[in-house]
């Protein structure tokens, strides 16, 4: 659940909520006509594009190493051995 929160839902309101703390802090909010008056589609745009930013930058440095050989499930006997990833071995 925290990983989700992460690595989806936080990159998707962070601008939404530093344009909001912006706007408070420069005193915009009382001259505007509330949340009507927000750019909602730039908001959601510039949100989903730091959200995939984000799982770009986490699927590419995080993930799995490449390395090794690749085992698939099997089943051996009455039991099923689940797929895995064998190092290579050192010379």
């Amino acid at each position: 659940m925290t990983r989700i929160a992460l690595t989806i839902v936080v990159p998707l309101l962070v601008p939404s909520v530093l344009y909001l703390l912006w706007v408070c802090a420069t005193g915009r909010w009382a001259m505007g006509a509330g949340l009507t008056a927000l750019p909602w589609p730039w908001l959601l745009v510039s949100g989903v594009i730091l959200t995939a930013l984000t799982l770009i930058v986490v699927s590419v440095h995080y993930g799995n190493s490449p390395q090794g050989a690749y085992v698939p499930p099997r089943i051996e006997g009455d039991r099923v051995v689940p797929g895995h990833v064998v190092p290579p071995t050192k010379p």
